[in-house]
């Protein structure tokens, strides 16, 4: 039971930081309205600096209509990114294409979409929570 309890915790904290990455992208630019537009954003907030010593692939399942699949692969302070799939994600996120743009404007807060449902995020956390300081 405790290790249950851990696990959500670390789950939803993880959650929270992928809200607060999507949301510092676009605050103080006008908001995104698809999912490309989103990671155009993170490629321009990215911080090498932040990113020595990280070695992770971070992958999107997005549905709806303008959804698809894009992945960034982070390695020691460089990074690419694209869209298609990345063999062996560290972390993979999926929710919608709404969703996804809703979260990066501020609009839905990523702990909630987590909590009912609405996003997934699959691996390690502490690999997952690592994005908002990449990709701030």
């Amino acid at each position: 039971m405790k290790a249950k309890k851990v696990s959500f915790c670390l789950t939803t904290m993880a959650a929270a930081a992928l809200s607060l990455c999507a949301a510092s992208a676009a605050s103080n630019e006008p908001a995104n309205s698809n999912p490309q537009q989103v990671f155009d954003g993170m490629r321009e907030s990215f911080q090498a600096a932040k990113a020595k010593g990280v070695h992770a692939r971070y992958q999107w399942q997005l549905s709806g209509a303008n959804g698809g699949e894009w992945w960034i692969d982070v390695n020691d302070g460089t990074f690419k990114m694209g869209r298609g799939k990345i063999d062996n994600p560290t972390v993979t996120f999926i929710t919608s294409d709404h969703d996804w743009v809703a979260m990066s404007n501020g609009t839905l807060k990523g702990s909630w979409a987590f909590l009912t449902g609405r996003l997934k995020v699959h691996g390690p956390q502490s690999v997952a929570k690592k994005l908002d300081e990449i990709f701030p």
